[in-house]
């Protein structure tokens, strides 16, 4: 009983210790949560011209640039001259996506993302990729080696437009970045967008009319800083919060991560064949994907600016004189939907990551999917898949609630042992043990079912946190976006009130102090759940609705059934 005490004393800490760090990420969140209320590159309206940049130093601009002999080193790049940004800004509107580019390297300085919506019921559209004042995360690319166009200093591009638009005619879009030099070299940055997509191509068209040959190699990187992400506000519970960092794929290890400090502390440097490598966050993510058929060397390091980056190098493009060549990388930065980007590129799909338990989450990401297909309300989907896995494991749970409810049944004998052996536990035990022989009850009944259905319930769980499909996805009534908390706290009361009649239909604890715990657990956990995302809780409380169910039918029958012998 001591040991049951302890251990009902320590969760009740650990809940506890849990629910004030999730009140205080709560108001780090609310916090933060103008980092997207800043000047914005791209016009909502598309006319006149667009804001100028942050000025860059000179510090920033030589680390940029990966090294050729070390990407892990960024002392050893030379030092750039400064550059200073200008507002030389294109701007490219597809139906899903919208770009500033910054002629001065012919970067992606800001992407939107106008499916998404920064905040259910405003007009301004979910921001990814940004250069402000509050964030700092781009997305980098150019020729570097002998004769890269980026060695000595970012080129300076030039295009016939300063504002690109997908027209409704039109399923593709392509945009050209125009450089060249005195010696005879021309190079096109050409980005290519399509309908409906968010992968980009990002290619590299070189002609080289000098009298030498000509070789460089490209590079693609994504250049974040350590700030939390806009969507830091729909992180989960139980102290579970979504990952922040970057991520690459490896012939032995598909799904590699690496925090922002993990980056700092141990470089990662690896050439490898094919592959990908992001940088990921709650919903969304943005990945380098270079050609499949060679070998890339890929890297993460942090600058001595404190910018994380995380990025690839290609084999070298050789161009003989007269000779014309192209090489290029795909670039994705949308929604971690998780089909689209198994056929971008293998494993990329990890990157919805359901942690180790992944293999059973797909299936119930499957499924939920299939149900929404049929009813197209995610929360009704949430509902009917709650319903299909209580009905899977029916049988497992009765043996457990029968054994509580014949627990329960025997409840006034026990506690006459507990009387009458209260002096020595050794005969106590033993009684208890040819009690529950006699009644043919086992006291792990109870348990044993319910430990087998954890790892369903875990996954369903990180199935439910990791699906952008459900955020900003409305239920019904006053539930208008299933990935934040509910605003009116009626999901979580209904939580707590079914933990409590569910503690009615089970046998009590024998020790009192057991007892006055137990009944403080639906009030602790009530509140916990107050900052769960609307999604996860209903959850909760249908799955606690039908095992209610079920437990009243099955007790009630085992004491109709002892009432008659």
């Amino acid at each position: 009983m001591d040991l049951q005490r302890s251990l009902l004393i320590g969760a009740i800490a650990v809940l506890s210790f849990m629910l004030l760090t999730k009140w205080v990420d709560f108001k780090d969140a609310h916090s933060g949560a103008t980092a997207q209320e800043q000047t914005r590159l791209i016009s909502s309206t598309t006319d006149g011209p667009a804001p100028g940049l942050p000025a860059a130093t000179e510090t920033d601009s030589a680390e940029d640039l990966p090294s050729m002999v070390d990407t892990a080193a960024p002392s050893a790049d030379p030092a750039l001259p400064k550059t200073a940004h200008n507002g030389r800004i294109v701007q490219i509107h597809t139906d899903v996506l919208q770009i500033a580019i910054d002629l001065e390297g012919g970067d992606i300085v800001e992407l939107d993302l106008p499916k998404y919506l920064a905040k259910l019921g405003e007009p301004d559209p979910y921001v990814i990729l940004e250069q402000n004042n509050n964030r700092t995360y781009i997305a980098q690319s150019g020729l570097i080696g002998p004769n890269g166009i980026d060695k000595n200093g970012r080129p300076t591009y030039t295009t016939s437009s300063s504002i690109y638009k997908l027209q409704d005619s039109e399923n593709e879009l392509v945009v050209d970045l125009l450089w060249h030099d005195a010696a005879g070299i021309k190079v096109t940055k050409r980005f290519t967008l399509n309908r409906g997509d968010y992968l980009i191509n990002v290619n590299y068209l070189v002609e080289n009319s000098s009298d030498s040959r000509w070789q460089a190699n490209l590079f693609g990187q994504l250049k974040r800083d350590s700030s939390p992400a806009p969507s830091a506000t729909a992180s989960g519970g139980m102290g579970l919060k979504p990952f922040l960092g970057a991520a690459i794929t490896q012939p032995d290890d598909h799904f590699t991560k690496f925090t922002f400090k993990a980056m700092a502390e141990d470089p990662f440097k690896a050439t490898l064949p094919g592959g990908w490598i992001a940088m990921i966050q709650h919903y969304f993510l943005a990945a380098w994907i270079p050609d499949p058929n060679q070998s890339n060397n890929y890297s993460t390091r942090v600058t001595s600016s404190g910018f994380n980056i995380a990025g690839f190098t290609s084999p070298s493009l050789i161009l003989d004189p007269g000779k014309s060549g192209e090489v290029g990388a795909k670039f994705y930065a949308g929604p971690k939907d998780q089909y689209r980007l198994r056929e971008i590129s293998p494993y990329l799909d990890l990157s919805v990551d359901y942690g180790w338990l992944w293999w059973i989450a797909q299936p119930l990401f499957w499924l939920l999917t299939k149900i929404h297909g049929l009813v197209g309300n995610w929360g009704v989907s949430i509902i009917l898949l709650t319903v299909t896995i209580k009905a899977a494991f029916f049988k497992l749970s009765a043996t457990s609630y029968r054994s509580m409810a014949n627990m329960r049944r025997v409840q006034p004998k026990m506690q006459d042992i507990r009387e009458q052996f209260a002096e020595d536990k050794q005969k106590q035990s033993q009684a208890m043990m040819e009690l529950y022989r006699k009644e043919k009850i086992n006291p792990m009944g109870g348990c044993l079912p319910v430990l087998v259905q954890m790892p369903v319930f875990i996954a369903l769980y990180w199935t439910l946190m990791e699906s952008v499909e459900l955020r900003q996805a409305p239920f019904i009534l006053w539930i208008k976006d299933l990935s934040v908390m509910d605003p009116y706290f009626v999901l979580p009361l209904m939580m707590g009130a079914s933990m409590f009649f569910m503690q009615m239909l089970n046998p009590p604890p024998p020790d009192p102090m057991q007892a006055k715990i137990m009944k403080w657990m639906p009030i602790v956990f009530t509140f916990f759940f107050l900052w769960f995302p609307s999604g996860l809780v209903l959850y909760w409380v249908v799955n606690n609705l039908l095992s209610m169910a079920q437990q009243y039918v099955i007790t009630r029958q085992i004491e109709a059934g002892a009432a008659k012998s």
